[in-house]
């Protein structure tokens, strides 16, 4: 973190030569309200601790049950640490300044900030294709699945979002830290965005724009028309299933997945797509709302409450926690007689 910061403090000083710019943001938050402000400390800390509780166990259960180590899970685990890693880059933050009554953040934290969280959205955007990819294989190549599903394709289909994402945040840090902030350094937001700091620059920002644009436009078409194909493929070949208990099977294990992506896109198309007569901040404040904080929180639910092999592994989680208490207890019994 610390060299990210030195690279950043470099690189806007060869940018920026000797031209004056803020050295500090002013996040003015989801509301000014002192009462407001006591309700949504709350409200949050509650969110982001079932979050990373809920994403914790699912990652756990993962690791810990060997019948769970098979692609599709494997997609899910690296969900679960994006899902936590996202609302860990803003939720966090904006507690602390409600805590201590303070709204800044320095230069450096706030590109940080904005850097890791496209990374994290971006990455559940890819992952959610794959897992429509790896529910497709499943499905309509049962046979032949592991085979094409193996080890090594399946670490690479792992490495490539993560490698993508961090590129795509990497072009927006450095089109971003070329830009002037002068006197303007008030973002009306509860963390760094792109698009609150893009307005509130003294350059031009018709190329950062632009770049936004085509990015966000590619890393959303290409998971989505992944998800589009595999689910077309997948609802032909289950309507030729003559028995309705096999289709009932086939859609059951999609059901999870299929919920996920509805609310993830969901999202996209209510907030971005059929914005309502708010002012564009708001608009940017409940996507980001939506993005960073509802939908990690919900998924751990979706894929424990739709599915079989998960609950089943929560249990044995569940089960091993109260076997690792348990054991204490009796052993102090036992010495104690």
């Amino acid at each position: 973190m610390k060299m990210f910061y030195s690279f950043l403090q470099i690189s806007r000083n060869m940018h920026q030569g000797n031209q004056t710019t803020v050295s500090e943001f002013i996040l003015l938050g989801l509301s000014s309200q002192a009462e407001q402000q006591k309700l949504l400390f709350v409200f949050f800390l509650g969110m982001y601790l079932v979050t990373v509780v809920g994403n914790g166990l699912i990652i756990m259960a993962i690791s810990l049950d060997s019948n769970l180590h098979t692609p599709m899970y494997l997609f899910l685990a690296n969900l679960s640490f994006a899902d936590m890693s996202s609302i860990s880059t803003s939720v966090p933050k904006m507690l602390l300044n409600i805590q201590m009554k303070s709204q800044s953040i320095s230069y450096e934290s706030c590109i940080t900030q904005m850097y890791f969280s496209i990374v994290f959205v971006v990455i559940d955007n890819f992952l959610l294709g794959l897992m429509a990819y790896d529910r497709f294989v499943a499905i309509c190549y049962p046979l032949n699945y592991m085979s094409i599903m193996h080890s090594r394709l399946c670490i690479l289909l792992t490495i490539i979002p993560w490698v993508l994402s961090n590129l795509v945040a990497l072009t927006h840090t450095l089109l971003l830290i070329q830009l002037l902030f002068c006197d303007r350094n008030t973002i009306p937001h509860f963390f760094c965005d792109l698009a609150p700091l893009l307005r509130v620059s003294c350059s031009d920002t018709t190329i950062n724009e632009f770049v936004m644009f085509f990015l966000g436009l590619s890393v959303i078409t290409f998971p989505f028309a992944l998800i589009l194909f595999s689910y077309i493929r997948i609802i032909r070949d289950v309507l030729r299933i003559s028995s309705t208990k096999g289709k009932w099977k086939a859609f059951s294990t999609c059901g999870s997945h299929l919920a996920v992506v509805f609310l993830f896109y969901g999202t996209i198309v209510g907030v971005y797509f059929f914005p309502s007569s708010t002012h564009p901040e708001d608009t940017d404040k409940i996507g980001a709302v939506l993005f960073t904080v509802v939908t990690p929180m919900m998924n751990p639910f979706i894929y424990s409450l739709r599915n079989k092999d998960m609950k089943g592994a929560l249990r044995k989680l569940h089960s091993r926690k109260m076997f690792l208490f348990l054991m204490p207890q009796a052993s102090k019994l036992l010495f104690s007689s």
